[in-house]
């Protein structure tokens, strides 16, 4: 699987694995997300999209779980 553009943001909220999986759901619905990586012991999310993909919708995304982006 190869996709264009790749975005790590680092942030803080991401308490344990439930908000994880709750932001890798998120993630995964917006069209073009291909790939997400999520890194509790770091606070990282990294994220693989292709060019359909709106940024802002990915940082938004992340936001509505209770993350915030630093």
């Amino acid at each position: 699987m190869s996709f264009r553009n790749r975005l790590n943001y680092k942030v803080s909220g991401l308490q344990n694995t439930q908000i994880k999986t709750q932001v890798k759901n998120v993630l995964n619905e917006i069209e073009g997300v291909q790939k997400v990586n999520v890194d509790l012991a770091r606070g990282s999310i990294e994220v693989g999209f292709n060019s359909a993909t709106d940024e802002n919708e990915i940082k938004e995304g992340i936001e509505r779980v209770g993350c915030i982006i630093e």
